[in-house]
């Protein structure tokens, strides 16, 4: 049987309910199970596709297309799983689902409520998709962590909730288990309870009884004895069962901080899982993924080396809007012992015109572009920002700086190669101007132009190197030396297929193509230390253990010759790709598998 454990959360939003879930299932792994994970997001959306970066964060993508919460990111991250978009439920995924029933007549003619048909197709999805195999070993999970997004009492999770409470008795109380994670609020020194015993009551009060508080601290002290007896006294119960989780110098050690507390002890006590059988290869897997992370966290509190990076974007008031480039970096500053300092620029701020209009941002946006190590320009849409990103990319480019851009920011290394190289002087992307005379990027032929979620370029797709660049090219050397590689991808636009031979004759060398060799995926520059596009998001499948080869390239690079060219050397040893064996096929099999869209859909918004 399947164990399960919930992770909700109380009084604010956002306090770190992922981490802690993620964390837990990354605990549970050290000891030999099998985790999987699934997301709960109470809002209306089908999914986060069509949400701006500044509503909700970064839109994170699975090899299935599945456009979803980021908090599936540090699921895949912390657990080394691959999930489908099923690991993501929202409100809208279970109203179309009932209503789909109720149109088939699978009701057999009683009136649909809330309860039971909402709450039941809510426990039917977790059972089903808790059973799905997500790693290497193909088999079954034995732990599924269930994270309640937003907070308790919410009219929104309403459903959830109860959904929940129901399902306790569905699987037997030796199988569920509740982490609540509560605001500790640090007043002038004093930690407060209030918060946490308000939000207790109110989730004992719709029938879940939490098993573990996790007091969330947003300051680097802990828990006091005394704030933890009273939580104790007040919540009903045992101090066993409460938890601190204050700031930590990295979100790396938040399981070493929990495991500290007694908290898989506890689990291992209450969920019986001395019953699940445990293979000395399990055993063995979870002792050398123990040892592996213990040394990470080590090794990063030893680093003195500094390397500095401009993230030039147009969401950098909303810095989860990049949660998995951040993460992607981090990874790779750890492989290459550097402590890494980012640097975020608005690049807006980086246009002529800010020099009249707010000069000091001005200034410092372009000190910042000017003193770092590398510069990276990530996603986006839309035309704001984008002239300021191109001069970013020119700057890289003639300089000799490190250099990486990301779908959005490989699209306009593209357009500023045609302006200042080729003297395309009108070179744009038709995403910004639908009526240009040279048109670099274009709209994607196969791609709905009238409905917005689920349309674009979606999901794990191939990537073919070119032979004639296999002797100077680092990126394939980074990715071991391979000749196909599978990333994740997320756009609507591509290179101008028309300008290929123009743009490629004038210097620009697109070593990666689809396998027809028709759309362009990586751009490299021979004579360049590291000046690189990927119109993929490799970023999604980094890991703190693998972290994703351009970007190891990029830091590595940024970090100096000697430092990239070890880290060649590691990769065409020992890279392995993170995507399971089954997931790594042809773009035909992908189209084969995929479903025709119920109806075309309208592009995004130019300021998604």
């Amino acid at each position: 049987m399947t164990k399960y454990i919930l992770v909700s959360g109380g009084v604010v939003s956002g306090i770190g309910k992922g981490v802690i879930a993620s964390s837990t299932g990354l605990l549970l792994k050290t000891t030999g199970l099998k985790v999987t994970a699934i997301k709960i997001d109470p809002y209306m959306n089908i999914d986060a596709g069509t949400m701006r970066p500044q509503e909700h964060g970064e839109v994170y993508v699975l090899n299935d297309g599945g456009e979803v919460d980021l908090d599936l990111g540090n699921y895949e991250r912390y657990l080394n799983v691959t999930l489908s978009k099923d690991n993501n439920i929202t409100t809208g995924k279970i109203y179309r689902e009932v209503i789909e029933k109720e149109r088939r007549g699978d009701y057999l003619g009683k009136t649909v409520q809330i309860v039971p048909h909402v709450t039941n197709a809510i426990q039917d999805w977790i059972e089903r998709v808790s059973k799905i195999p997500v790693d290497e070993t193909g088999e079954e999970p034995d732990v599924c962590i269930v994270e309640l997004g937003g907070t308790v009492g919410d009219i929104e999770s309403a459903p959830f909730v109860e959904a929940m409470r129901q399902f306790q008795f569905r699987v037997g109380h030796e199988n569920f288990a509740l982490i609540h994670v509560s605001l500790v609020p640090d007043m002038h020194g004093e930690q407060k309870t209030k918060p946490t015993q308000t939000t207790v009551h109110a989730l004992r009060g719709l029938g879940l009884l939490p098993d573990l508080i996790a007091c969330r601290l947003i300051v680097q002290k802990p828990l006091e004895p005394a704030t933890k007896a009273k939580i104790s006294m007040f919540c009903h119960v045992a101090p066993e069962q409460v938890v601190g989780v204050h700031d930590v110098s990295s979100v790396y050690h938040v399981p070493l901080l929990l495991q500290s507390q007694g908290i898989i002890q506890y689990l291992q006590k209450r969920l019986n899982l001395s019953t699940i059988t445990i293979t000395p290869q399990m055993q063995e897997r979870g002792s050398s993924l123990e040892l592996r992370w213990r040394e990470l966290t080590k090794r990063q509190e030893r680093i003195l080396d500094e390397v500095s990076i401009a993230l030039v974007g147009k969401y950098t008031d909303m810095q989860d809007s990049y949660m998995s480039v951040v993460k992607s970096l981090e990874h790779s500053a750890f492989r290459c012992n550097r402590r890494l300092n980012l640097k975020w620029v608005d690049a807006s701020d980086l246009e002529p015109e800010a020099q009249h209009t707010s000069p000091a941002k001005y200034h410092d946006a372009w000190r910042d572009v000017v003193s770092a190590n590398g510069i990276l320009v990530p996603g986006g849409f839309g035309v704001r920002g984008s002239e300021g990103m191109m001069l970013a990319i020119k700057w890289a480019r003639d300089q000799k700086k490190p250099f990486l851009g990301i779908c959005f920011g490989f699209q306009l290394a593209v357009v500023e190669w045609a302006r200042n190289v080729c003297g395309l002087a009108g070179a744009t992307s038709a995403e910004f101007d639908p009526a240009a005379r040279e048109p670099v990027i274009v709209f994607m032929p196969e791609i709905s132009k009238t409905h917005m979620g689920g349309t674009m370029r979606l999901g794990l797709r191939p990537t073919v190197f070119e032979e004639e660049a296999a002797g100077w090219s680092k990126v394939r050397k980074l990715y071991g030396g391979a000749g196909k590689i599978w990333e994740r991808h997320r756009h609507r636009y591509e290179v101008n297929p028309a300008l290929i031979e123009r743009l490629t004759a004038s210097g620009m060398r697109f070593v990666g193509k689809d396998e027809r060799g028709e759309r362009m995926q990586v751009l490299e520059l021979p004579d360049h230390p590291y000046f690189v596009g990927f119109q993929a998001h490799p970023e999604f499948c980094t890991r703190p253990l693998n972290p994703s080869p351009p970007f190891l390239g990029f830091i590595a690079a940024a970090a100096g010759t000697s430092v990239i060219n070890e880290q060649l050397e590691v990769q065409l040893r020992s890279f392995k790709p993170p995507h399971p064996e089954g997931s790594m096929v042809d773009e035909a099999s992908l189209r084969s598998e995929e479903p025709r869209p119920a109806g075309e859909e309208a592009i995004l918004s130019s300021e998604q």
